[in-house]
């Protein structure tokens, strides 16, 4: 490893550790600020694919090392929050066992926090069931990760105006900011027949390693979302969905086909369009419009500023901080597309725009 690619992986870590997991994760900030400064650990790094690199895949395939029981004193520090004892325990790890860290960084795409968007999702799927006049959808989520989305209307959801939506038994609870004068509507999603997920490398909630994988990319000092991932993947499993791998874009067709023709497709994205092309978010969204010409389907999408196509902006700067729900119903007309609000943080901060 030259001297240059040296300092700049060092520094790669070092602003993780000190900008990134300062302040959410205290063991991470200093697992992560230790090995950018270990010589061991940086030679180590330059076995794993450059595009496979980032603290994110590197401390989740660490994680997952510990979880799995190969890695006893990183998961021994792990469990008793000691970060100078995960740090020692990490470099240890990773200049061991190497290979294994490679493997596991190459076959898994890291998983980011899909927990808490039935907040934003629910009221969206809802308006659009309305605009379809649907009594009965079939949810297909793109890029659903585990499905975890796919449960949105089995939640129980508060927002900050007091509203409640989603079923008050459930073992999932969410809660979600409200700003603005508009409040959240509450109407309520119609019976849902079908749960579809579409996703390259979908994860299973009822097979052990996926789980465990989902667990190994939070950091282990985060309890809280730790339990929210727990509960909502023990949700999941109780009725878990058809899950279908492939191209998103091509294998939309096949997921659409598993709506029952009686109830209305609803397709979601959540953040999943920004890891498309540009130009395969042209061909999604002509997906849609060849489906629309046999019977009526609707897409709901939060995605940042100016990523969904047809959805408008409002006026709004790309890269502005916040995202933008949409809601667009294809009957083989014109489709129609609204934004009917904004939100922030992956959908724990809501402002609705539409009329209700």
């Amino acid at each position: 490893m030259t001297a240059g690619r040296a300092r700049t992986l060092a520094e790669v870590y070092r602003r993780f550790g000190e900008v990134d997991a300062a302040g959410t994760s205290p063991l991470y900030e200093r697992v992560a600020v230790t090995l950018s400064g270990s010589h061991e650990a940086l030679r180590a790094l330059e076995a794993v694919p450059a595009r496979k690199r980032h603290p994110t895949v590197v401390l989740a395939a660490l994680h997952d090392l510990a979880l799995a029981g190969r890695a006893p004193a990183l998961a021994a520090a792990h469990a008793a929050r000691d970060g100078d004892a995960a740090a020692d325990a990490a470099v240890d790890t990773l200049v061991r066992m190497t290979d294994a860290v490679v493997e596991i960084a190459v076959r898994r795409p890291t998983r980011p926090d899909e927990t808490g968007r039935c907040a934003v999702l629910y009221p969206v799927v809802a308006d659009a069931a309305r605009r379809a006049g649907a009594d009965a959808v079939g949810l297909v989520d793109v890029g659903c990760s585990a499905g975890l989305n796919l449960t949105v209307d089995r939640v129980g959801i508060t927002y900050g105006d007091g509203r409640f939506l989603g079923d008050p038994s459930s073992p999932v609870q969410q809660s979600c900011t409200t700003v603005g004068d508009r409040p959240v509507p509450t109407r309520a999603v119609p019976e849902v027949v079908a749960r579809v997920g579409v996703d390259v490398d979908p994860l299973d909630v009822t097979d052990a390693d996926d789980a465990r994988w989902l667990r190994a990319c939070l950091a282990p000092d985060q309890p809280e979302r730790l339990a929210r991932l727990e509960a909502e993947m023990a949700l999941a499993a109780t009725a878990p969905p058809l899950l279908m791998r492939g191209d998103p874009v091509d294998v939309l067709p096949d997921a659409l086909a598993r709506v029952p023709a009686d109830a209305l497709p609803v397709v979601t994205t959540t953040w999943a369009l920004s890891r498309f092309p540009p130009g395969s978010r042209r061909r999604f969204l002509q997906r849609l419009e060849e489906a629309a010409a046999g019977r009526t389907v609707a897409w709901v999408s939060a995605e940042g500023v100016g990523v969904a196509p047809s959805v408008p902006t409002l006026g709004d700067r790309r890269a502005s901080g916040h995202s933008i729900l949409g809601v667009a119903v294809f009957d083989g007309s014109a489709p129609r597309a609204e934004a009917v609000g904004r939100c922030w943080s992956r959908g724990r901060l809501l402002s609705w725009l539409a009329d209700t």
